[in-house]
């Protein structure tokens, strides 16, 4: 068994005179303790991509034929790396962000689309506490090159 003691992040409900928070893992793995730990953490965030998925396209898989499931399977996985990338692209605050967290503060935004001078632009609301990771993710994906 090992225990990890680490200090508890800001926001954790914890009891109020908590210091520390404990992590237990039980493992039958030989090796030194800190790399078998590591390696726990590592897989930790498999696991947080998995439940992503979980939450977005994998809980409506389409049918209980194969071949179906694994083209939903392999456009869920596509959708789910650019939703990553664009989270990326908005900025630090979105860094750790689920992708639910994408569509709920980003994608679904109050906005219009408008012509002004034969270009086409977005006018979202003043004041939108988003618009600033937005516009980095937006400036990040018109940077990207046209494939030649």
């Amino acid at each position: 068994m090992i225990v990890r003691r680490v200090r508890p992040t800001p926001g954790s409900q914890l009891a109020l005179d908590v210091v520390f928070d404990h992590h237990a893992l039980v493992t039958d793995r030989p090796g030194p303790t800190l790399e078998i730990e590591a390696d726990h953490r590592a897989h930790a965030r498999v696991e947080l991509v998995i439940r992503d998925l979980k939450d977005q396209a994998l809980a409506h898989l389409p049918s209980g034929r194969f071949a179906a499931n694994a083209v939903w399977l392999a456009l869920a996985v596509l959708a789910h790396n650019i939703g990553r990338w664009t989270l990326n692209a908005a900025g630090s605050d979105f860094a750790d962000a689920t992708v639910g967290s994408l569509r709920r503060k980003l994608i679904t935004m109050p906005a219009r689309l408008i012509t002004s001078a034969r270009r086409l632009r977005l006018r979202a609301p003043t004041g939108w506490p988003w618009a600033d990771a937005l516009t980095d993710a937006l400036t990040a994906i018109r940077a990207i090159p046209a494939p030649g």
